[in-house]
Order: structure tokens, then C-alpha cells, then sequence
């Protein structure tokens, strides 16, 4: 049994026990009981628990509100866990949207530096290998759209899992970043990075808001790029010394030096005792090139302007000692304080605003910023002098921004909150920042409150910031340098039964100890097994090139919910927003889910993630009867072979029986197989559905390309239509992708159409036989609506007939689901839709498939 409340051990047992578990990955039995964490909260959406014991590490402390929000953060991550291709392996996505403005496969570049930070703590260091190689070997990544910290991350990933292999592998990917910031925003004369506002991800600020462009503002130097710079050649010439390039490490020291003076020199006011942003430009209303925020134009003189970016550049170590007064703003509230803040401006700043609508940099409460003072603040504890402030000011803050991520009761975050209430409302819209990963807070626990800080050599830092009249903390199973890390505060020692007072454990074997919260050193062992790679397999079933193959259809799909997402690479399981396949107005007591590789693939397990919308999921769709979406009675997995449906043999599954909100793993021996199938049993009364299907294999890259023909005829046709958006293209709306979301620009609309009635006409190319067609419609809640009514015709040969319609799924024109019509089978080469716009609204597609039934 694991050591946990309740349930006390000698160390002795622990160590006995250590040699046992080791062949699980383990050198130890936990500290923390985990079914006492999975049990002590009810907002789990997924309810993976074998995924959460294989890759984080476990985390216990008094402070509920903080301990829950640590685990909130994980499952956002597991929300955002984006399975791209077998080519580039995992990102992240920023929206569970991905709006137009991101890169390949949903990526922004603007909080990859939080990302990779609290990705690093994952067991599974493929995850964050994945993403690191992405921003530079996927085409469409954007590296550089928003500033960031990519350099500084990877060297912050290093120092955690000391993969010297990894850290070689990204090393050229860092000197790139680097160059091309340079080479894009670097002023020689001025010997700083220069951009807006807007591509720091902070649009709408009090600095561009005094510009013509409100909403980026005009050039200028500030502490954010500059810093991100600074931590990026640092961690470059770090690199180049451990990998014996010393001319290259002295070079980029050198840089690092430069323009961390430059920050000094340039960015800090003494009078103000902080550091502001500095336009490159002369600009409106007097503002003159080279002065500080309210050094002139319409507000100069004011003693105000101070910025919550200010404290940036303690986030990555850049002032040197004696700025420290800084600080001293941050916990009153007459300057950033506040209830779910801290603020982005201080208070009594002339354009203080907070803003009831998504997204304004110049007061909300965000996020993004409350990490990175939070990340600055457990920098200046730990590495500077001073008595501004306390960790007492830590953990207040900490658990303000824990109490910020809340709605309805629930652990929830988004872009921007108002400080004063903590509403989320007008900061977040259908599909746009739900469970937002923008942020980061797991890393401001494990490196902030319990003080692990990671260093590249074999020192063990321990520095922690929580109070000592806590009775117990607790962080288990840290994946470090090798070793697995326990920290544990037992301020009696009757909790855990490991001991009393601050304890570090490597291995099972405690290795420093303390009477009292302070700081720990220790020197680690070697590990006792070198590193080892991460699992290279890939994932077969999933689309989101827009490729032919895979493909995936149905027996049955609810028009909201159809099968396009089940191989998107996401999964999550709540209902708004959605992202699932569900059978809901099934008239079945089984349908069945198939996905075509389009070639024989060497495939050895299979992934299913079944929905239950049991107590505490928001539901969204219904049966008659008032039953939802259950996980199904019973399945069976088939592989076709020789032209038949066949059960695939020697299933190992996991768990045994069907369970919704976790994956449910079935691995059998490896069958080179082109298609599977799995079909559901419904339980009576309820809808089965399925937010992910995956199909595992080992096989080398490039994969072999797909050889079966597509059963969607309207791929590779000439398409037309006789009106077009200038915002919107036609040719998109047979590009294989399908995106129901506010913020796509994978579409086809009418909007601005001087007609009523609006066609898109698909030429085939061949004459084939055509008895249904899909129509995605697409719409914005605003000027784009479902149209009154839709229609087909096709081409006879001679003229355009109109096709005569067998049944159609849902009966009335629907946005963001799929429209299905039946028709009586017909042979044509040319196909045309037409559109009766819902006046004042116009109508929009993002795809559309035809088949022959």
C-alpha cells in the first residue's frame, strides 16, 4: 500500500520497497496517495489516472485551492496536447480553437516559454522534444510571430532532464531563433530589440493607446523582448561552453552583457523606480523618440505608467542588485494588488481601464503576466538580497492567482479576468480561451512555493517559499537529472511517516534534511541507469493536413458532433466547447466508427477516448428521453482483411470494460492493416460517442503514401461560386479541412452577396454516380447564419436538373454541424449547391464532401 494519509511506514519499508518498484520506472513507493488525490475533487474531466501516476509528479499541501489548481493545470495541459502528424509528433495549441492567426497545427508562438516550462516536469520527455523540434523543422511553424523565450527554454528543460542528446538537437534550432530576431528586430544603433506591444501578446496598452495604432502601438524597446533576448544568448553561450565552443560562448555572454546594460541604462527610471517601455519613434501628441512611458506627450511628468512587464526582467535574472525598489508596488493596492490581480497597470494610472471585453493590456488581470511576476518574484527570493518583499507575499499572490481561476465554482481559466470580481466574462467567447493555455502554474509550485530550482550541474537546490506553520507539503515522483525526487514537509512527522521537518529524498534514500522551512543543498548521485530515449512510435489515424487519408465516416453521426474530430489529435471530453463524435438520435443499438489509412500500416494498439456526460459535465446535446452521452455498453475492434470485417485476435485491453473521460488501451500484435473499424453497443436509452481514436505503430519516416482511391469525390474537383467574400476563399471549402470555430478562415461565405440566392458549383472532372452530400456550414453568430433553405442540382449534360432529395440530416439548415442530403443516386461530372441567405444574415461553408451514398 503507498504511503499516504493515514497510513504511515517506516523508512526502512520504503527503502525495502524501493528495489521492488524500480522495474516499474519507480525507485520507490509514492509518498502522496494518489487515489485520495484523484478522489478529493469532483471537476475531473479527464479522469485518465494512469496517464496522470506515468507522467507528472504528485503534489500535497494545506492549501487546497492551491493543490487543486496544480492539478487543474495538468489536465489543461492534456487539453492542448495536440498529436500533429507522425512527421512532427506533439505541440501544443495555445486556443482549444485554432484561429487563423496560429501556426501549423493550432501552435503560437507567444506562450511556448510558459509551455515548455511546465512541460518540462512531464515523465514523458517525447512531449516536450516534439515541440522544441517543431517551431523549426514543421512547415507553417512561426517561431517568431510573438516574442518569446525559446533559447532560454531549452536550456531550461535541460536543466531539469540534463539530456545532453536533446540539448545537442536543439542547439542549432536556438542559434536560429536568435539570428533571426536580430536580423528582424534588433536596432544597431540603439543596441536593443525594438517591436510593438501587440507581438509581445499585449495589445491595446497604455503605450499604444497613445499611438494611431491602438491596438499594437508604434515601435519601441521593452523590457520583454530584451529580456527574452538576454536569457537566449545567455542559455546559447551556455550551451556552446558545456558542448567546449568557447569562442562561441564568449561571443554570446558578451551579447547577453550588452543588453542587460542596455535595459539598465535605457528602461529604468529612477525617479519612478522601475522599468518602462521606451518608444523608438517620435510619435502623436508630442511623445518624443527615445522617452520613457509619460516622459512626454499628453501625460509627461506623471509619476505614473508603471507596467506589470516591468517586472519582466527579474523573470529571467537580468538587473543586476539595486533596482530592487521596484517591488515595492506590487502587493499595495493603490499600484497592482487586487483581489484576482495582480493588474497590468497600476491603479491610479491615467489610462487604467479595465476592460469589459477581450483583449486589453491596460488594467485586466492576465495570466500570461501574472506568471511571469510570479516566475520574477521566486527569483528575486531566491537569488537577491533585499527586504521589499517576503515569500509570505509569494504565497498570497500565488493563491490569488489560484482563486482567479475559477468560474461557477469550478477550476477554469481564460485570456484576461477582471481584477476586482474575477469574472471571466467578455474574455471568453465559444472556442475562443476556454481552459486557456496562455500561462503556466504547475512550474510556479514545484520551482516558486516548494523551491526546487533546477540548475545544470549536479547541485540539488532547494530554496522553498512556503510557510513553515504549514503542517505538511509534499511534491513525489519529480522526474530530475535522471534521479526521482521526493520533497516532503512534515512539520511533525506523523503524516507521511518518512520523517520530521524539510526532507529530499533521490532514489528512496533521503539525502538532506532540515528542521525548519529553509534552504537545502545536496550533491546528486549518478544515475543509477543512463537516460533513456523516448518512444518514437507514431499515430496513424490522425488528419490534420487535410490529406485524403486518413479518412474517417460513420453509421451514424449527430449532425453537431460528426467524426471529423475523432482524428484531429485532440481529445477532451466536456461539451462546450465541443470536440467529439457522438451518435445522439441514433436510431441503432450499435453503430460503428472507420478509419481508412488509404495503405496497410503496421499497427499494434489502439486508443479510444470514450465520453460519459455523467454528473458535472456541461451537456450540450440531449435524447428525447433526457439521457446523454454515455460511455457504451461493450465494443468490438476489426481490422479489414481479404475484403472482410474481421475481429482483430489476442486484444490486451485496458481497462477491461469501456470507460468514458480516460483512454482506453487496446494492444494486441503488431497486423499490417489498412482499415479498422470499431463498433459500438449503446447502453439503452443513451448515445455512445468518442472524442479521439488513435492507432499506434513503429515504422520508420517518411511514412508510405496512401494508394486507395477517396470515396470523397468532391476532392481535387474545380470549384466556383457565384459570389465570394473578399474575406473568404471557395477553393477551401474542398480542402479536406473542416473548422466550426469563430476564429477559422478555412471558409467560403456570401457575406457582402447583393443577391438572396448564392451557388458554389463543384466540376468533378469524370462523370461519377453521386447520392449524398455533406455540407459543413459555417457560421459567426453575427453577419454569417444558416441559410433559410439549401438545394441541390446537377449537370445532366445538357442543362441543370434539380436532385431529388431522399432525406436529409438535421432537417432545417444548421451552422457549425454537418448537413447531410440524400439524393436519388445520379450520374453527373458537375454538382451545385444553392444557398436562400437568412436575411439579413449570409451563408458560409467550411467544406463540403460528396460520395456515392
Amino acid at each position: 500500500m503507498p504511503i499516504g494519509h493515514h497510513r504511515p511506514r517506516a523508512f526502512a519499508v520504503l527503502l525495502v520497497a524501493s528495489v521492488i518498484l524500480s522495474a516499474c520506472g519507480r525507485s520507490r513507493p509514492p509518498v502522496i496517495d494518489r487515489d485520495a488525490v484523484f478522489a478529493r475533487y469532483h471537476w475531473w474531466d479527464n479522469r485518465d489516472w494512469n496517464w496522470y501516476e506515468a507522467n507528472i509528479p504528485f503534489f500535497e499541501a494545506p492549501d487546497t485551492l492551491i493543490e487543486a489548481t496544480y492539478y487543474y493545470r495538468w489536465e489543461v495541459v492534456t487539453k492542448h496536447l495536440t498529436y500533429g502528424s507522425p512527421e512532427t509528433g506533439y505541440v501544443f495549441t495555445e486556443f482549444l480553437d485554432r484561429p487563423f492567426w496560429s501556426g501549423t497545427y493550432g501552435a503560437i508562438s507567444c506562450p511556448l516559454g510558459h509551455q515548455f516550462y511546465e512541460a518540462r516536469w512531464l515523465r514523458d520527455r517525447r512531449v516536450v522534444e516534439d515541440y522544441a523540434r517543431y517551431w523549426f523543422e514543421t512547415p507553417g511553424a512561426e517561431p517568431r510571430r510573438y516574442s518569446n523565450w525559446y533559447g532560454d527554454a531549452m536550456w531550461a528543460v535541460y536543466a531539469v532532464t540534463h539530456d545532453e542528446e536533446f540539448l545537442r538537437a536543439v542547439y542549432p534550432h536556438m542559434e536560429r531563433q536568435y539570428r533571426g530576431w536580430v536580423e528582424e528586430r534588433y536596432d544597431p544603433e540603439h543596441r536593443m530589440f525594438e517591436w510593438v506591444g501587440a507581438w509581445d501578446g499585449m495589445e491595446t496598452n497604455i503605450n499604444s493607446r497613445q499611438t494611431d495604432d491602438e491596438f499594437s502601438g508604434a515601435e519601441g524597446y521593452r523590457p520583454t523582448l530584451n529580456s527574452y533576448l538576454y536569457a537566449d544568448a545567455l542559455a546559447i553561450g551556455r550551451t556552446a561552453a558545456l558542448f567546449g565552443d568557447s569562442a562561441t560562448a564568449a561571443d554570446y555572454r558578451r551579447q547577453a552583457e550588452q543588453l542587460r546594460r542596455r535595459v539598465h541604462e535605457e528602461l529604468w527610471d529612477p525617479e519612478r523606480e522601475f522599468f518602462f517601455h521606451q518608444f523608438a519613434n517620435d510619435e502623436r501628441d508630442g511623445i518624443e523618440a527615445k522617452s520613457l512611458t509619460y516622459e512626454t506627450g499628453p501625460f509627461a511628468g506623471s509619476l505614473r505608467g508603471r507596467e506589470e512587464l516591468g517586472y519582466v526582467p527579474w523573470q529571467f535574472g537580468v538587473p543586476e542588485p539595486g533596482y530592487e525598489a521596484a517591488w515595492q508596488f506590487l502587493m499595495d493596492p493603490e499600484y497592482f494588488f487586487a483581489p484576482y490581480g495582480p493588474t497590468t497597470v497600476e491603479r491610479n494610472d491615467p489610462l487604467f481601464y479595465v476592460s469589459p471585453r477581450c483583449c486589453v493590456w491596460s488594467g485586466n488581470s492576465w495570466p500570461y503576466a501574472t506568471t511571469q511576476t510570479l516566475a520574477a518574484l521566486a527569483n528575486l527570493l531566491s537569488d537577491y538580497e533585499q527586504d521589499v518583499v517576503t515569500p509570505a507575499d509569494y504565497v498570497e499572490l500565488l493563491r490569488v492567482y489560484a482563486a482567479t481561476q475559477r468560474r461557477a465554482g469550478r477550476p477554469y481559466i481564460a485570456e484576461a479576468a477582471n481584477p476586482d470580481n474575477g469574472s471571466w466574462e467578455g474574455h471568453n467567447s465559444r472556442y475562443h480561451s476556454e481552459h486557456y493555455f496562455h500561462s503556466a502554474f504547475v512550474d510556479l509550485v514545484i520551482t516558486g512555493l516548494v523551491g526546487l530550482r533546477p540548475r545544470a550541474d549536479d547541485t540539488l537546490d532547494l530554496h522553498p517559499l512556503f510557510p513553515e506553520t504549514w503542517d505538511y507539503l509534499a511534491l513525489d515522483d519529480v522526474s530530475y537529472h535522471g534521479h526521482d525526487l521526493a520533497i516532503v514537509w512534515d512539520r511533525t512527522g506523523d503524516r507521511y511517516g518518512v520523517g520530521k521537518g524539510l526532507m529530499l529524498f533521490v532514489d528512496g534514500r533521503k539525502l538532506a534534511s532540515a528542521d525548519s522551512v529553509r534552504p537545502l543543498t545536496a550533491e546528486l548521485p549518478r544515475p543509477m541507469k543512463d537516460i533513456e530515449r523516448p518512444d518514437r512510435r507514431h499515430n496513424f489515424a490522425v488528419n490534420n493536413d487535410g490529406t485524403p487519408f486518413p479518412s474517417v465516416s460513420a453509421s451514424f453521426s449527430a449532425p453537431q458532433t460528426p467524426p471529423f474530430y475523432v482524428i484531429d489529435g485532440n481529445y477532451w471530453y466536456h461539451t462546450s466547447p465541443a470536440n467529439r463524435w457522438t451518435t445522439v438520435g441514433s436510431p441503432n443499438a450499435s453503430d460503428s466508427i472507420e478509419v481508412d489509412f488509404g495503405v496497410p500500416r503496421p499497427v499494434d494498439e489502439v486508443k479510444l477516448y470514450f465520453l460519459d456526460d455523467g454528473e458535472g459535465v456541461v451537456k450540450l446535446y440531449f435524447l428525447d428521453d433526457g439521457e446523454g452521452v454515455t460511455a457504451p455498453a461493450a465494443y468490438v475492434l476489426e481490422a479489414w482483411a481479404d475484403g472482410e470485417w474481421r475481429e482483430i485476435p489476442n486484444q490486451q485491453r485496458r481497462p477491461v470494460q469501456p470507460e468514458g473521460h480516460r483512454a482506453n488501451v487496446v494492444a494486441f500484435p503488431v497486423i499490417d492493416v489498412s482499415r479498422i473499424r470499431m463498433t459500438l453497443a449503446h447502453r439503452p436509452g443513451s448515445a455512445s460517442g468518442v472524442t479521439e481514436l488513435e492507432a499506434w505503430g513503429a515504422a520508420e519516416l517518411p511514412l508510405p503514401q496512401p494508394t486507395a482511391a477517396s470515396r470523397n469525390f468532391a476532392r481535387g474537383a474545380a470549384v466556383s461560386a457565384s459570389f465570394t467574400s473578399e474575406f473568404d476563399d471557395v477553393t477551401q471549402v474542398n480542402d479536406g479541412r473542416i473548422a466550426f470555430t469563430r476564429y477559422s478562415r478555412n471558409r467560403w461565405t456570401a457575406h457582402g452577396s447583393p443577391t438572396r440566392r448564392d451557388w458554389i458549383e463543384l466540376d468533378l472532372s469524370a462523370v461519377l454516380e453521386v447520392g449524398r452530400i455533406d455540407i459543413y456550414l459555417w457560421g459567426d453568430e453575427r453577419g454569417v447564419t444558416a441559410p433559410r433553405s439549401f438545394s441541390a442540382e446537377y449537370w445532366d449534360g445538357d442543362t441543370w436538373q434539380a436532385a431529388a432529395e431522399r432525406e436529409r440530416l438535421p432537417t432545417e439548415p444548421a451552422t457549425w454541424a454537418r448537413n447531410t442530403v440524400w439524393i436519388e443516386p445520379v450520374e453527373t461530372a458537375r454538382l451545385r449547391v444553392w444557398f436562400e441567405h437568412d436575411s439579413p444574415g449570409f451563408s458560409g461553408v467550411t467544406e463540403i464532401e460528396v460520395r456515392a451514398r
